[in-house]
């Protein structure tokens, strides 16, 4: 395996021009399936871990609440899982806190085998921002790791993340803060949202791209652009979870065509969640509509109530508590539970297929230089003598 820090990925994706996914994991079986479907098309692989996915992942049920004890047992969680199903694989692959809350939760993912990791210092003042990125960065980069910071503002809802608003990113400040605080990629503001209900008519304000890409090249500045709230929302998704008795209304996500497009004009990383999510549990919803004995199974009944009960509800983490032991260390104990790990694995390789395919990473994996963290940390050395 060759497990990397985010780097030598997003300098591929520059090199070649090619949009790379980062993909959310929420379970065991997810990461497993992750790693498969990009094996399968020889892509490179960006595994994503939340913050509070790390605190499910770690126990919390009530992740909105996590420890960061909780956090820290989620990320060895995760890690262990990349390490083991990725041990096999040719492909390069970085494993990616994705809203780092603050310093600690960057310090725990990356004593949990996280490669890349992300602080989100957005809705803090400019200086702020700049102030804990940099810390984040002397830290990380220290030890061979990747960071990604956020500057501007997203509307929408993901776990923590939360405003009614947006708030673009203004390129001066972005060429600023790539020189200020030695960040590798930057997620911006340029019209996506979090969440599955983004509005009708989204449209992308390419210009902000292009614009910040332009003066980086003018300033010989390395920096990759990240675009955080990118699920496209698959509306035979929702139509196919509303058919089996789901309420799901306002989704709306951001069309291929847009992402595409934004790709060309600069965009490095793109990042889905909510498209994985949909996709789980409507095959957990079918899944028990096809098979109704399974609806009072001893091991997975329980996923059919809250399924029942939570109708307007689509993250799979609502769903799949009864199995905690299975969604944090991949044990399977019965054939019910296998079932319901099928319908987490398709799910998750049904949405990042097609988006490995639209964002035009099939096929890259032998482009993208291997970097232990160890040589990573040694090249950090020269990069970053001024910080």
């Amino acid at each position: 395996m060759s497990l990397i820090p985010l780097r030598p990925l997003m300098e591929a994706t520059i090199k070649y021009g090619f949009g790379q996914g980062g993909f959310n994991v929420n379970a065991v079986a997810q990461a497993k399936a992750v790693i498969e479907v990009h094996e399968m098309f020889r892509s490179p692989a960006i595994l994503q871990g939340a913050d509070l996915a790390n605190g499910f992942m770690g126990g919390r049920i009530d992740f909105l609440n996590a420890t960061l004890e909780d956090k820290k047992a989620g990320a060895r969680n995760i890690g262990n899982a990349v390490k083991k199903y990725g041990m096999d694989t040719d492909i390069p692959i970085v494993l990616h806190l994705d809203h780092g809350r603050d310093f600690d939760s960057c310090v725990a993912a990356i004593e949990g085998g996280y490669t890349s990791v992300m602080i989100d210092g957005s809705s803090l003042p400019f200086k702020e921002n700049i102030e804990l990125t940099r810390e984040v960065v002397k830290y990380a980069h220290g030890r061979g790791v990747s960071v990604e910071g956020e500057l501007g503002v997203l509307a929408g809802v993901e776990d923590h993340v939360f405003s009614d608003s947006s708030t673009y990113t203004n390129p001066l400040d972005a060429v600023e803060f790539f020189q200020k605080t030695g960040v590798d990629a930057l997620a911006i503001s340029y019209g996506t949202m979090h969440g599955a209900s983004k509005g009708k008519d989204v449209k992308l304000r390419k210009e902000i791209v292009i614009a910040i890409r332009e003066c980086m090249n003018h300033l010989g500045i390395f920096g990759a652009l990240v675009s955080h709230g990118s699920s496209t929302v698959p509306k035979y998704i929702v139509d196919e979870i509303n058919g089996l008795g789901g309420k799901l209304s306002n989704t709306e996500g951001i069309s291929m065509e847009q992402l595409t497009a934004a790709i060309g004009a600069g965009i490095n990383k793109i990042n889905v969640d909510t498209d994985i999510r949909l996709a789980v549990t409507r095959n957990m919803k079918e899944f028990f509509e096809r098979y109704p004995e399974k609806r009072n199974s001893g091991s997975i009944g329980a996923i059919y109530e809250r399924l029942e009960t939570m109708k307007e509800a689509f993250d799979p983490r609502v769903f799949l508590p009864p199995i905690m032991d299975t969604v944090m260390y991949g044990t399977i104990p019965d054939e019910d539970v296998a079932a319901i790990v099928d319908c987490v694995e398709r799910g998750a390789k049904e949405v990042v297929g097609t988006l490995i395919v639209k964002f035009g990473s099939y096929g890259r994996a032998p482009l993208v230089e291997c970097v232990t963290l160890d040589e990573m940390a040694e090249r950090y050395k020269k990069i970053d003598k001024w910080l």
